[in-house]
């Protein structure tokens, strides 16, 4: 099972690279799930990071079967198009396609939270705007998923 955790941040290098650091490396198991990565423009233009043989899983599942041929075939040439292979150097420091890195709105100082299944890259800034805008929202959903394996806890006793 993949369940990437934590935040970490971070400053992109002047030959565009960023450190992806051994802690949140470490919890991707590289003979389930590869050592090298796709780099993919995600959800509300967050780039995001894939551990490789977890992203061409999803690139096999992720046919758009109830959208319009059309569509499918538009999400079919953007996802792919967005999408490439990265590797990390011998440092853990990966290279970021400048394209991508402006497409997202990357700056300099930048936050890396593991997000179950990838690692999002985020403005530091961005990044604690979105804690602060959502950080109730979260509590009280955290409150609610820990009542519920309580009570299934009480109800197997």
């Amino acid at each position: 099972m993949l369940l990437l955790t934590g935040e970490y941040q971070h400053v992109i290098d002047g030959k565009n690279r960023i450190l992806v650091s051994n802690k949140l490396r470490s919890q991707i198991d590289a003979d389930e799930h590869g050592s090298n990565f796709y780099l993919v423009l995600g959800a509300n233009g967050i780039l995001c990071l894939y551990p490789e043989k977890y992203f061409e899983q999803i690139a096999v599942a992720v046919a758009p079967e109830t959208t319009a041929p059309d569509e499918a075939v538009a999400f079919e040439r953007i996802s792919f198009a967005l999408a490439g292979k990265v590797e990390l150097d011998g440092q853990g420091r990966l290279l970021l396609n400048e394209r991508l890195r402006k497409r997202a709105g990357l700056k300099d100082h930048i936050t890396l939270i593991g997000v179950r299944d990838h690692i999002e890259l985020w403005n530091s800034e961005n990044w604690e705007q979105y804690l602060s805008d959502h950080m109730a929202q979260y509590q009280k959903q955290m409150s609610q998923a820990r009542q519920v394996v309580l009570q299934k806890q009480n109800e197997e006793l």
